[in-house]
């Protein structure tokens, strides 16, 4: 199994964590100005995970408020359609405390990438897609959460076409029992209360056709 993450030893990918030897990292999936995310294996499970490696903390209070905003939201938030933190790594004292790791459940890709890479998408797809969107946004708003940055690159997607949203940095819960005003766009299909069984249980039949299709 390769370990080197595109030049960089695995060893100063983890700097001196001690539970650094629980994952063995394979590749690099994803770079930004908050870091680098790897795809790992979890040797005490043995589940492939994506690790998201934040650099400096603490070095901005807004960026450190943003990512503390969105570990806690998601350590509560626990739904098919939401992105899982399986594990937040820590350093062995405060004083090492620089860099965070965050272990989450490993997705193959995201909506931007299979809209922009597929010109066969069909109506089923999006009908799909829509219907898991709707299904996470109704439990998340439950929760009195409000994502606020919902966009393509910001719900990862599969191969078999699962969705689950991510990025929850710029959210927000409301305390507030009043009502709020929220327009929505709704296809008149959707209206029919037997619409979602109707497409989940075609979806169930056709997932394997469709599987494949998405990335």
């Amino acid at each position: 199994m390769n370990c080197v993450l595109q030049g960089v030893q695995e060893t100063e990918f983890f700097t001196e964590y001690g539970e650094a030897n629980r994952y063995q990292v394979q590749e690099v999936v994803g770079k930004g100005s908050y870091g680098v995310v790897a795809s790992a294996l979890d040797t005490h499970t043995g589940e492939r995970v994506a690790i998201k490696k934040i650099n400096d903390v603490f070095e901005h209070v807004s960026d450190a408020t943003r990512i503390l905003r969105e570990i806690k939201l998601l350590r509560l938030l626990r739904h098919p359609d939401v992105v899982e933190i399986k594990h937040i790594m820590l350093p062995p004292s405060r004083r090492e405390f620089r860099d965070i790791y965050v272990v989450f459940e490993l997705m193959e890709s995201d909506l931007h990438q299979v809209i922009k890479a597929n010109d066969d998408l069909t109506a089923e797809h999006h009908q799909f897609f829509l219907y898991q969107l709707l299904r996470g946004l109704k439990y998340v708003h439950a929760a009195n959460v409000f994502h606020r940055d919902l966009k393509p690159k910001n719900i990862l997607a599969n191969a078999d076409c699962k969705l689950k949203i991510c990025d929850f940095g710029l959210a927000r819960v409301s305390f507030n029992d009043a009502p709020t005003a929220i327009f929505w766009t709704v296809l008149p299909q959707a209206l029919d209360p037997n619409f979602a069984r109707k497409k989940e249980t075609a979806f169930e039949l056709h997932q394997e056709g469709a599987s494949g299709k998405c990335l």
